[in-house]
């Protein structure tokens, strides 16, 4: 008798089962799998208690919907929320392989094409959404029904430490810079550690990425001005001269435990732009074109200067692009040992 591949498509899982809906994107190579439904209400009166809610009570799922079998080592995660402030759009948790971030550019692409285009959000000139590193102001440019790309205007972004140098072990002495674009990185001029910005050379990033980030998390404070709770080194960004002559500059970032950007990194691209405008060697509305590891783009611009605590700072804006990959639904077996998932490399 033939197997019934209908009958199969037709089975639905008993009601102890936990199930969880998703539309997966992404943003220039890099993932996101947006939540539509499956999730309870997240308590909170600000996004970043809500974020503080998510790491207590929302860590097991997570991981089940990062990690494999139904996602991977690098796989990224979007919680879609209510604003937390009177005119937000929407508030949104982002996670990821460690944890919960407190902000994602290539996920604020990524979000807002796949709430304009599925119609989980009616087309508007402005998304204000509120994320646990601030207030992000999206605008999606169209092409009747798609978005063609998405520019955000970010939290400001400032320079922490120019030109210091750590020993990192392995390495030897290591010159980088410290910023943060919401989200602390340390920028490293690839050269350094004689690497090469492509796929070719994805397992030495890793390693190179992660002991620079160890080594500078022990030799300083890294300190938010106004959060504790963004007072961490979130990642490692490895700079390098464009392959293009279009761009400007190549940027891979490594960050979390261990994960690999596939895009330019919105909120690196942030830092690096407060960076260059720190040296002087960008003008404020001069685009600076950034380069990922798989050749794929993000535009950054100084809009303004600004103050930001004690540090000079900048509105910085990134544009880049997105495409939905897909839609389903994802069970979770409460007798299934390996339910909140595990990851190889």
């Amino acid at each position: 008798m033939p197997i019934d591949l209908a009958s199969g498509a037709a089975w639905q899982p008993p009601d102890d089962w936990r199930r969880v809906s998703v539309i997966d994107a992404h943003a220039a190579g890099e993932p996101l799998r947006v939540i539509t439904s499956g999730i309870d209400r997240v308590p909170g009166d600000t996004i970043v208690a809500k974020r503080k809610w998510a790491q207590v009570h929302l860590d097991g799922l997570r991981r089940g919907l990062m990690f494999e079998p139904r996602g991977h080592a690098d796989m990224y995660g979007a919680i879609v929320t209510e604003p937390v402030t009177p005119d937000g759009d929407l508030g949104v948790l982002f996670m990821h392989n460690e944890g919960w971030s407190t902000m994602c550019g290539h996920g604020i692409i990524a979000l807002v094409t796949v709430a304009i285009e599925t119609g989980m959000m009616s087309s508007r000139d402005i998304i204000r959404i509120d994320a646990p590193a601030g207030r992000i102001t999206a605008r999606a440019k169209r092409d009747g029904a798609r978005v063609t790309s998405v520019a955000f205007e970010n939290v400001p972004s400032f320079v922490l430490a120019l030109d210091e140098t750590v020993e990192v072990p392995g390495l030897g002495r290591i010159r980088y810079d410290l910023a943060f674009g919401g989200a602390f990185y340390a920028y490293v001029d690839v050269a350094q550690v004689g690497l090469g910005l492509d796929a070719t050379g994805y397992r030495g990033i890793i390693d190179a990425g992660w002991r620079i980030k160890k080594a500078v998390m022990a030799a300083r404070p890294v300190s938010h001005p106004f959060e504790p709770e963004l007072s961490f080194l979130y990642g490692t960004i490895l700079g390098g001269p464009a392959r293009d002559p279009g761009a400007n500059a190549r940027n891979v970032c490594v960050f979390a435990d261990g994960e690999v950007d596939r895009s330019p990194t919105g909120t690196g691209v942030s830092g690096r732009v407060a960076i260059e405008h720190a040296r002087a060697r960008l003008a404020q509305n001069e685009p600076f074109v950034v380069e990922s590891i798989l050749g794929t783009r993000f535009t950054g611009r100084v809009i303004r200067e600004t103050t930001f605590g004690p540090h000079r700072a900048v509105i910085p804006e990134v544009e880049g692009s997105a495409h939905i990959s897909g839609h389903g639904e994802l069970w979770f077996d409460p007798r299934d040992p390996l339910r909140e998932g595990f990851i190889l490399r």
